[in-house]
């Protein structure tokens, strides 16, 4: 790669000496992204809330997926992973979360089938309640106030009261979390992602959607090579149920430092706030904050890497987050868009191939594709999400390297916010039904029809 190919380098300052890690020494590193909450009395008095509350997830669960990244990492899984780009807590329904599990398991349902594989189901749920934002304030009308950082933080509404960072709402996050985790794993232990009754998870759009007849004739012959099976060998056990893990981006430092635990007969520390959290690309710096907390929990964690990610700083994120090379510790996500792709991800994959070390590459195809519109709405063109993705398969093999995964901004509701896909949705069609308080997810069918891509991309289809 030609030197003017390179992005702009900015002068890396010098990595601290590793030091003994504790929960909270996070807080001696510059942190980015941090709202500013205006009591730190009412900040302490969540806080010391926080830390006598029950965790969200257990130890067991976080190690039990590590060994399954590390089978991703192998190619011997495929991690999908999905959901809102941030939750907001009117959305914690019955409806809402059932839909958005039943178009997970679709999805997987597909991959399955495609790639002939085990597939690993992440949710972007129980949590995703806390964004990055490009500027600490917004301004409309000439007020200036915060902007809006997800529930966590403060409220979409523009006020004072409303954009006022709100300790309490870390209150509100894990109950609200406690209540999702809850529910989904209600259903699951109920049978819902029973292999056997896939009907369970039809959603409206399966009759008139033109994916229809595929997913159906999908449907039909994982049904029938079940029953070939059970009639030869008696009941199968596996099909009654599916291992379903959660994530989010390990952004609200204070948050996740309060739901760090030691627990018995394991040694260091877990974030039990979720099992899988990442580093977003604002937060990635070297001798930042948040490289500092995810480097001492023994979580698997996740990186998000983009066009200006230099060789060096990779490799150096590398080796202050896995230091060990431990299986399934760490997780690349890069998100280029599809006009940038080509030209960044090879030199990463050198850079990462470089060092020998273990990790699992995964797609975003949505990040790195957002545009906004002349009439300031921000969509996604799924023409451009499907391009990055199909260059990603290619780059990925070309290299000798293996994409693993993908990571979607989706849900399970009829939303219409990215353009494109099978009902090629317009311009028009986007003030239908845009319900996103951030950004612009993939709605039900886009989500089939990419993991249909997917299963194409990998050699793999319907029999």
């Amino acid at each position: 790669m030609a030197a003017s190919e390179m992005p702009t380098r900015a002068p890396l300052r010098p990595v601290r000496e590793a030091q003994p890690w504790r929960a909270g020494s996070w807080q001696a590193f510059p942190a980015a992204q941090m709202p500013h909450y205006e009591d730190p009395a009412e900040l302490r008095a969540a806080l010391d809330q926080l830390e006598r509350l029950p965790p969200l997830v257990t130890s067991w669960e976080v190690l039990a997926l590590k060994e399954l990244l590390a089978d991703a990492q192998q190619g011997k899984r495929f991690l999908l992973q999905g959901g809102d780009c941030a939750e907001t807590f009117a959305d914690c329904t019955n409806e809402v979360i059932a839909n958005r599990l039943k178009v997970l398991l679709q999805m997987s349902l597909v991959l399955v089938h495609g790639l002939r594989k085990p597939v690993l189901r992440v949710g972007r749920f129980a949590g995703q309640y806390a964004k990055p934002r490009s500027a600490d304030t917004e301004t409309i009308d000439g007020v200036t106030l915060p902007v809006y950082r997800g529930d966590l933080v403060n409220g979409p509404e523009f006020t004072p009261a409303a954009r006022r960072p709100d300790p309490k709402r870390m209150l509100e996050g894990h109950a609200r979390s406690g209540m999702t985790m809850n529910f989904v794993r209600a259903l699951i232990d109920g049978g819902f992602a029973d292999l056997h009754h896939p009907e369970y998870w039809n959603l409206a759009w399966v009759e008139r959607s033109p994916l229809a007849a595929e997913y159906r004739h999908m449907v039909a012959g994982i049904s029938s090579a079940m029953h070939f099976m059970e009639t030869l060998a008696g009941p199968i056990g596996g099909f009654q149920r599916a291992d379903f893990y959660t994530s989010h981006e390990a952004l609200l430092l204070p948050y996740e430092q309060s739901m760090t635990r030691q627990v018995p007969r394991q040694w260091g520390w877990f974030d039990l706030s979720t099992h899988f959290p990442w580093i977003g690309m604002r937060t990635a710096a070297l001798d930042g904050a948040h490289v500092e907390f995810c480097r001492g929990i023994r979580n698997p964690v996740a990186i998000k890497v983009g066009p200006a990610m230099h060789d060096d700083q990779l490799q150096r994120l590398i080796d202050i987050l896995s230091p060990d090379d431990e299986p399934g510790r760490l997780t690349l996500v890069h998100r280029m868009g599809a006009g940038g792709i080509a030209q960044h991800l090879p030199r990463l994959i050198d850079a990462v191939k470089a060092t020998g070390r273990r990790v699992l590459w995964v797609c975003d195809p949505m990040h790195g594709n957002t545009e906004k519109l002349g009439n300031g709405v921000k969509t996604r063109r799924f023409a451009n999400i499907r391009s990055e993705l199909e260059q990603a398969f290619d780059i990925h093999a070309a290299a000798g390297s293996r994409l693993g995964g993908v990571h979607l901004e989706l849900t399970g509701e009829d939303v219409t916010e990215c353009m494109g896909g099978a009902r090629n949705l317009s311009e028009a069609d986007l003030g239908r039904a845009y319900k996103s308080s951030v950004d612009p997810r993939l709605n039900y069918e886009q989500s089939l029809e990419l993991a249909m891509l997917i299963v194409r991309k990998s050699g793999g289809g319907a029999d």
